[in-house]
């Protein structure tokens, strides 16, 4: 099997033994070499809740080998908790209780590729107010999430850096902008609004949003002082 759908044996054996996912071409292949429907094999995508304009960007997400994100005004998703999660999906009344619940199991899901045996490279950046808003009625959940935070930013593989309240106005704040990088160098973006997300694969709007995320970074605090700047406002919502 491996060889003819062009992968290392290994890489095959753990669709078996470790419930691995392949790539959605390589799903294709299998399912061809077989002659059966792929949802037979791996039912598990069919079942993702992410709204359809999402799908792109969850799978792109699967597949890459580094993320980074910047956002202004919440924690990225790949690093929130499930209380905060809620919290977020449940402001406003906006979203239905059930449905909230299927999105945040389907966000929990997401962040198993901080999990994986080669980890997903992850570098967060967020502005301090993401800090200190408030997410949810029980400043509890600030808490847990703020804890969250830090000790996922001592992971070797994910650096999680803060832009000081006192910076002035800087490029950042235009909007949140994640770039992901595939195993092969490929490179593409997601620009998320109100109403829906766009998945960004133009050569030069990806090299505009990686000047953007040059310029970002510049005004970040260095690694261990976010972390010892996450924990201090942590202590202040227990």
């Amino acid at each position: 099997m491996a060889a003819k759908v062009g992968v290392d044996p290994k890489t095959a054996g753990r669709w078996i033994s470790d419930d691995r996912v392949p790539h959605p071409r390589t799903r294709i292949a299998v399912a061809t070499v077989l002659g059966c429907e792929i949802k037979r094999l791996w039912p598990e995508p069919f079942r993702r809740r992410d709204l359809p304009w999402f799908q792109e960007w969850a799978d792109l997400e699967q597949q890459a080998s580094s993320i980074r994100s910047y956002e202004p005004l919440l924690v990225p998703g790949l690093l929130q908790t499930e209380a905060y999660a809620r919290a977020v999906l449940a402001t406003g009344g906006l979203v239905a209780p059930a449905e909230v619940a299927e999105i945040v199991a389907t966000r929990l899901a997401r962040q198993r590729v901080l999990e994986r045996e080669i980890p997903l490279q992850l570098i967060a950046v967020i502005d301090e107010v993401v800090l200190r808003r408030r997410v949810g009625d029980d400043p509890a959940v600030m808490a847990a999430q703020l804890t969250h935070l830090a000790e996922m930013g001592e992971r070797e593989q994910v650096q999680i850096r803060v832009i000081p309240a006192e910076i002035p106005w800087h490029t950042g704040l235009a909007g949140p902008f994640v770039l992901a990088r595939t195993p092969d160098g490929t490179e593409a973006a997601y620009l998320d609004n109100q109403l829906r997300g766009q998945v960004v694969t133009e050569r030069a709007d990806v090299a505009s949003l990686n000047a953007r995320w040059e310029s970002v970074t510049g005004e970040a605090l260095p690694r261990r002082r976010s972390i010892e700047l996450i924990g201090e406002v942590a202590t202040t919502w227990s």
